[in-house]
Formats: C-alpha cells, structure tokens, sequence
C-alpha cells in the first residue's frame, strides 16, 4: 500500500499568501474529543476571521491550550516523527486485515482506511456503519454522508489512531464478517 506524506496548501508559495489552513489538534496530538483548533492564515486575512469568530465561539478549553502552546515549543519534533507513528498503525489494521472479506483502498496523508465492504453486506453503507457498531462492536464512518448527492457505493472509513490492541481487536471481529 502506498501513502504520500500530507499536502499542505501552506506549502506552496503562492497559495500561502492567500489560503487558510484550518485543523485540528485531536489526532496531531492524540487528544481526540478535548475540541481544540487552528487556523493558519495571512494577517490581513486571520484579522476578518477574528472578528467572525468572535461571535461563535464563548467557551473554550483553556488548560488544554496552554498545554499545546507549551507542547509545540517544547518538541517540535513531533511533527516530524507524526507519519511514521501513524504509517506503522496502518499497517497493523491493514495486515491484520489482510484476510478478511473487506477491500482496502490505497489511502494517502490520513489516518483512515477506505474500505469497500460489497463481499460483505448489501446495506447502504450508513445502515452497515450501525448494524457494524451494534452488532460487531467495531465503530466506522460512512462515506456517503460526506457527499451532496447519492453515493451508491459500499464504502466505509476506519480510523487507525488507536492503540495497536484496539486495532487487533476491531481487525479479529471484522474478519469474521
């Protein structure tokens, strides 16, 4: 399976100068659920997204973004090290798989597997993420909910950032689908 490290539109100069880069700090920093953001912008342009912003946000997670704050200047590193962490949890999910009925989709720059569950079920693929939630115990994303028109594909995404022993386990019960 192929992966190409992540394309950042920041990386090219001439977007930069006009491009907004808006993420996430939950998988970067393994801290799914705490809801803590960024957004990387030209001054002129993160000015007019302040005073949008402003007004819709009037809580925020004040500890966790000082924690972040301290974490960014004190290992910078991990950045760096961020792909190969992740490449090594797909491929745990994607070996571990490797016997089962599902068709893994090469994926690139992500955290997620696309997987074609068609030799499994004919369930549209947003009734298979809850009948695999309720009856398997392995949660997954249905790509359709992702698209404004009809998708009539059997599609479904796993997430990978999880520990090895959640990834084993997910992998032993969709095997036997």
């Amino acid at each position: 399976m192929r992966q190409k490290g992540h394309a950042s539109v920041l990386a090219h100069p001439q977007l930069r100068e006009r491009a907004v880069a808006v993420s996430s700090f939950g998988k970067t920093f393994h801290m799914t659920g705490w809801k803590v953001g960024y957004c990387v912008a030209p001054a002129a342009i993160s000015a007019e997204l302040r005073k949008v912003h402003q007004y819709l946000t009037f809580c925020v997670n004040t500890p966790a973004q000082l924690a972040l704050a301290d974490m960014l200047r004190a290992e910078p590193e991990h950045y760096r090290d961020l792909p190969a962490f992740y490449r090594k949890k797909r491929d745990v999910l994607v070996n571990a798989l490797r016997d089962s009925r599902l068709e893994i989709l090469p994926c690139e720059g992500t955290y997620f597997l696309l997987v074609d569950y068609s030799a499994v079920s004919d369930l549209n693929d947003v009734d298979f993420c809850q009948w695999l939630t309720r009856e398997i115990g392995v949660a997954a994303i249905p790509l359709s909910v992702f698209c404004a028109d009809p998708f009539p594909h059997k599609l479904i995404r796993l997430c990978f950032a999880k520990q090895e022993s959640t990834l084993l386990a997910a992998a032993e019960r969709l095997c036997k689908l």
